[in-house]
């Protein structure tokens, strides 16, 4: 009404976090409530196929809270605020404090870009039950790692690994981002332990918070989830 300026005979449409989008006209426009009548209902094409769980190792706020924005409108179906050894908080219950916040920038950025689902926000986890979690949710879970040997994203991304030709491409995949100055060797090494494959997305070093970004980019362009 005061910002849109929309008027009685307008259609918007809706999103109820359900998977549907349902158009509206509106009948009634006043200053407390809007009333509407539902014209047609339809699945979201707002939803890519390829659902990308981001782990995110926290950041600095504003850095952290631009992957959350960024990455909602991006297509990113969950984040997990992930604590890693280079972390500069480690403190869980102060990161929990921001949760609301963090649930309030999904939510417009959500709206923003149409969104059939809200992404989900994990609690923030310890580094080695986020890979056990990976593991469970099953997928291909990948660790970024800018150091040599790690194999290169589209490698990964357009080759079936032995014993997953008939499950390829992946429906699911979690990525796993350092914090300022990446991951530990000995973390890319658990990871390991969990089934975590080490990846690289070439020879320029990214700043934490475009890592995942770039790399959730690359991953739904590669799968047909971008135009």
């Amino acid at each position: 009404r005061h910002v849109l300026r929309m008027h009685a005979g307008d259609h918007v449409l809706v999103l109820d976090n359900s998977g549907w989008e349902i158009e509206t006209e509106l009948q009634l426009v006043e200053s407390q409530e809007v009333m509407g009548r539902v014209v047609s209902r339809r699945l979201s094409t707002g939803e890519p196929r390829t659902k990308v769980s981001l782990y995110q190792s926290v950041l600095k706020s504003k850095g952290f809270e631009a992957v959350l924005q960024k990455g909602t409108e991006l297509g990113i179906v969950e984040f997990v605020p992930l604590i890693s050894e280079r972390c500069i908080v480690s403190d869980l219950e102060s990161l929990e404090k921001k949760r609301i916040r963090w649930e309030a920038i999904i939510q417009e950025a959500a709206e923003q870009s149409r969104r059939g689902r809200k992404p989900v926000l994990r609690p923030s986890t310890l580094f080695p039950q986020a890979c056990d979690h990976a593991r469970q949710t099953g997928g291909l879970s990948l660790i970024l790692w800018e150091e040599k040997g790690p194999v290169a994203l589209r490698t990964l991304l357009r080759t079936a690994p032995p014993g997953r030709e008939k499950r390829w491409p992946p429906f699911s995949i979690n990525l796993f981002v350092g914090p300022e100055g990446g991951f530990e060797p000995g973390e890319v090494a658990l990871a390991g332990r969990y089934g975590l494959v080490p990846a690289t997305m070439g020879p320029r070093i990214l700043r934490a918070e475009t890592a995942g970004l770039v790399a959730a980019s690359a991953v739904l362009y590669e799968l047909g989830d971008l135009g």
